[in-house]
């Protein structure tokens, strides 16, 4: 199971997330309006470090987003927004990165919205809807998940805490798609700062290659 921690952006705190744990993505904010952003002035110090980066967006432009990988040494781009199968298609073919498509759950999905995306993003991400894009802490219900019909892999996020591995488990059992998990809210101490422990004790329940 692939362990995503999200919204990271203190120096000690990663560090000490990246020798501790070591998961397998890390989770940058480039959406001004969180308040777990990250600035352009991390960029020397968070480029160097050895842990494949997922850079977070919503709504940016093609430009600044490519601008961002240079500058991060982005592995991944998430896309957090409205962005359409169009734009992401444009995106796909200027980058190397991994993109990643956020779907944004209230009660149910329609499927044949999603498969326009299905060429040009590796995989999709499934968190609560929000007028925040991401962060608020809740879950959604996972049961819509169930008659997921693709091939393509995906992430689950979305309000998940300490007590929620065995659900995860359960739920992971029943849809062999699912590729990982997505960590944010539930497992800090501030906006950005992250408890390792709570983080450590979590992941060590479920089955990591």
């Amino acid at each position: 199971m692939e362990i995503k921690v999200c919204g990271m952006r203190e120096s000690e705190n990663i560090l000490q997330l990246i020798e501790e744990i070591d998961p397998d993505w890390m989770g940058l904010i480039f959406y001004s309006k969180s308040p777990r952003f990250v600035s352009d002035e991390s960029s020397r110090e968070l480029s160097k470090l050895n842990i494949s980066k997922v850079g977070v967006f919503v709504n940016e432009t093609e430009a600044e987003i490519l601008r961002k990988v240079a500058l991060f040494d982005l592995k991944a781009v998430q896309l957090h927004g409205g962005e359409l199968p169009e734009f992401v298609e444009q995106l796909s073919k200027k980058t190397n990165a991994e993109i990643w498509k956020v779907i944004s759950v209230n009660d149910q999905i329609d499927w044949g919205n999603l498969k326009s995306y299905l060429p040009f993003v590796s995989k999709f991400l499934f968190d609560t809807a929000s007028p925040k894009h991401g962060g608020t802490g809740q879950k959604f219900d996972w049961t819509v998940l169930e008659t997921y019909p693709f091939d393509k892999g995906f992430l689950l996020s979305g309000g998940i805490d300490e007590e929620s591995w065995e659900e995860i488990l359960t739920f992971a059992a029943k849809n062999p798609r699912m590729q990982g998990v997505d960590l944010n809210s539930k497992f800090e101490d501030a906006p950005g700062l992250k408890n390792i422990e709570k983080l450590k004790k979590f992941i060590q329940q479920l089955p990591r290659n």
